[in-house]
Formats: structure tokens, sequence, C-alpha cells
């Protein structure tokens, strides 16, 4: 066995890396839950969506200037080593492969299902919970890690076709709902156009923030593949900022259209399906078009977080880390693929994938107003980004001590604003599932801090990592 990848992708995969895995569930998924948290306002739906982009850009800038520095095995460790040290490095590693990319990625075994179910069958969008859908997941999950292990050529094929499938219906919903909204309307107003279903304030805008960051995450799985991109300096940097680029305008574009397609009401009982329904006369074959394009969205999406786990605990273990490193750090004469952390990367999806299911999707009139879980229920699928967030925070600070002094804009001013825009991302996750959920926890005669329970989680997975962190280890490649 040997224990080094090969520079096997170009240019095109890494931003339909970008592109693909940003552009997923989220927007079909997050459009009409960006409306409900803001009282079905447009105005403060379009703001959340701008904010959440520009938070995503400014972080993808300052990877950007990092991957033109740096390259080793898998971008945001390897950014974390250089810049701040191997512990944190350590740190990182073990949280992208425990929580961050497991726990997207069996989310996004679900969804995926979910959407396929509703091509084939009519209530398949609300039989969630059913058997059929939680097995067709698993089986998602292990036929796209499988593909990524035994053929990793033909899943960087998949990335690009699925990621040219998926922004057919976001680009119609874009140009073609927009054209319609204004002819409807004579007053050509498609912004303020807002059916307000309940009293809500400014501070609204933070739980839609934190549902739109759900839609916009991924952008950083792009870094997993430095070392197997080839002209990586060059081409990782071009693949953050356009990718990143090209997201932004298609969400924003995407939710004016979708808002200016169907009245409010309609949004947000039925989603976006019934905005293509309605865009299309009301055409019942255009339902089962949407969902197809949706479910290979998702599919898309899957295997870009796969591809991110694949490699995730081989990061951790090609610096002679974490538990028996050198299992963990072979790969495959054969695929030139780290067989055995995808082994675990594949348990640990599974988890997650088990987790959401149990704990967030199961019928609380059976299992009671808390589920499974009891306290420690909460969305797997948004509250990482608290801490993903707040770990990017000293990667930021130390570039700045570092670097700061060869380029004012690149090295003070633009990672100075990635952690503001940090901060801020941590503060509206922290908000819309702490504070917000346990107002509405009183409400309902319940105890509810989601925040806090996933916090403790974090707490714990991290300090049983520390427990594997070798002081002295032989860090073979630096």
């Amino acid at each position: 066995m040997e224990n080094k990848l090969k520079k096997k992708y170009g240019l095109l995969t890494a931003i339909c890396m970008v592109v693909g895995i940003v552009i997923g569930s989220g927007v079909f998924v997050k459009g009409s839950d960006v409306l409900e948290d803001t009282g079905g306002s447009v105005s403060l739906g379009i703001l959340a969506w701008v904010i959440g982009g520009i938070v995503m850009m400014i972080c993808a800038y300052n990877f950007a200037t990092f991957a033109n520095k740096y390259e080793k095995v898998n971008g945001v460790v390897d950014y974390a080593e250089a810049i701040v040290g191997p512990k944190y490095a350590y740190i990182m590693g073990w949280f992208v492969s425990i929580i961050y990319f497991p726990a997207m990625t069996g989310v996004l075994a679900w969804v995926s299902a979910r959407y396929t179910l509703a091509i084939f069958v009519p209530d398949g969008p609300n039989n969630f919970m059913s058997g059929l859908c939680i097995a067709l997941g698993a089986f998602y999950l292990c036929a796209v890690f499988a593909m990524n292990v035994l053929a990793p050529k033909i899943s960087g094929k998949f990335q690009i076709s699925a990621t040219v499938v998926k922004l057919i219906p976001v680009i119609i919903m874009a140009v073609v709902g927009t054209i319609i909204g204004i002819i409807n309307r004579s007053n050509g107003n498609i912004v303020n156009d807002s059916v307000v279903i309940e009293d809500v304030g400014f501070d609204s805008i933070f739980g839609a923030i934190v549902t739109c960051a759900f839609a916009y995450e991924g952008w950083i799985v792009a870094t997993s593949i430095n070392s197997e991109l080839r002209d990586s300096k060059k081409n990782l940097p071009i693949a953050l900022i356009v990718g990143c680029a090209i997201v932004m305008i298609i969400y924003v574009t995407y939710f004016i259209g979708l808002t200016s397609s169907s009245p409010i009401s309609e949004l947000l009982k039925d989603g976006a399906g019934k905005a293509f329904y309605n865009l299309f006369n009301q055409n019942a074959v255009v339902g089962t078009i949407f969902n197809v394009f949706v479910a290979v969205s998702c599919l898309g999406t899957l295997n870009g977080l796969v591809i991110a786990c694949t490699r995730s605990a081989y990061s951790v273990a090609v610096r002679n880390q974490g538990p028996k490193p050198e299992v963990f750090k072979e790969v495959s004469n054969n695929t030139n693929m780290p067989n055995n952390s995808s082994i675990l990367s594949l348990l640990m999806c599974g988890f997650w994938f088990f987790y959401f299911v149990a704990g967030n999707l199961v019928d609380s009139s059976v299992y009671g107003v808390d589920g499974i879980f009891g306290v420690f229920n909460f969305d797997s699928s948004e509250l990482p980004i608290i801490t993903v967030y707040a770990l990017y925070i000293p990667i930021f600070i130390m570039f700045i001590v570092r670097e700061g002094k060869k380029n004012i804009f690149k090295n003070i001013v633009m990672p100075l604003l990635g952690v503001i825009a940090s901060l801020f991302m941590v503060f509206s996750a922290a908000y819309s599932h702490g504070y917000v959920k346990y107002q509405q926890g009183l409400e309902d005669g319940v105890f509810q801090i989601p925040a806090l329970f996933y916090l403790i989680v974090f707490v714990v997975v991290m300090v049983i990592g520390i427990l594997f962190y070798k002081k002295k280890s032989n860090n073979d490649i630096f």
C-alpha cells in the first residue's frame, strides 16, 4: 500500500465541486423555510440570501488566499496546520471527520431518498419516515461511497454531470419566474410583494440567515481534494471564487423568481414544487420532472460530500495522528483511494443518518415532544455551522499575525472581515437555535435549547479526539 494521493482532477471538476455541492437540496427545500422565518417577507428573505452569500464569499476569498500558499493533503486541515499549528490542525481534522462532513452527508442521503420517492410515489414528500425512504437513503449512502472508493474517476464525472443537471431548474425559475412575475404585476414591484403571516421583528433575519447558511454550506469541501487537483495553487483559488460567485448569483435570482411566480401563501404551504407547478400552467408532468431534477441535484451534493468524507480520516492519519494512523493512511495501489478512511467515514455517516432520522423526523405523537433523544434532539444539518465558523476564526487571526505585513488588503482586511463574518454566523445560529427555540419552548411548556445541547455533544466528541492526540508525531507529509 502507498500513502500518497495522485493528481487526478482538473479545474472544471473543482468548480463543479463548489457549485455542485453547494447547490443541492438547500435551494429547493430552504426557499419556503426562509419565507417562514421572515414571516412571509420577501424583502427580508432576499436580504438573508444576500447576507449569507456575502459571508460565504468573504470566507471563500480568504481560503482562496490560503490555497494559493499552502498545498498538502486536505485544504482546511492544511491551512490550520500551516497557519495555527499541528495541534489545531488535528482538532480541525477530527471535527470535520467525526461531525461536520458526516452530519451533512447523513442528511443529504435522506433528502435524496425523499425526493426520489416523490417521483414514483404520489405522497412521497410526505412519506419521509417510511421504511422505504429510510432504506433507500441507506442504500444511496452505501452506493455513493462504493462509487467513490472503487471508481473515483466516475465519481468526478458524475459530479460534473449532476452539476449541469441541477442548474437547469434553478436557472429556469430565476429567469422565467422573474419575467412572469414582472408581467403579472403591472407596477413591476416583485421584491416587496410580501404576505406577512405573523408579527415578526427584524431579528427574525437571524433565523433566515442560518437557514440560508445550510443552503450555502459545502464550498469548503472543494479544498479536500487540493492534493489531487492539478496545478492546485492556481486552480483551487479560481474554483473557490468563481464557484461561490456563481452560487450566490443563482440563489438570489432563484429566490426572486420563486417569490414572483406564486402567491407567498402557497409557497409557505407547498414549497418550491408548487412554484414550478404554477410556472408551467399547473401541468402535473412538471411536478414529476421537478422532483427528478431535485433528486439528481441531491445525489450530486451527496457525491461531493462523500468525496470529502472519504479523505477526512486520511488527512488526520497521514499526519500520524488519531487512532490507528498506520491503518487509516493506507492508500490502495489499484484505485489510489484511502479505503480504510472511507470505511470509517461510511460508519460515521451512517450514525449521523440514523441520528437525523430518529431525532428529527419521528412522529412526536408517538415518542413525545422531545423525540427519541430528548433534549439532545437538534438539527444536525444546521447546528454544526456554529462550530465550523468558530473554528475558522483562529485561522483568520493567526494569518493576520503571520502574513499581515505583506499585503494589507489580502492579509489584513479580508481576514478581519472573515472574523466578523464568522462571529456573525456563530451568533445567528446560537440565537435562532438557542434563544428563539427556548422562547418557543416556554410557550409550548417544554425545555429546549438545541444549540446548548449540540455544544455539549461537540465538546464530548472533541475531548475524545484529544485523547488520541500524539504530542510527538513523525509528521511524514511535512
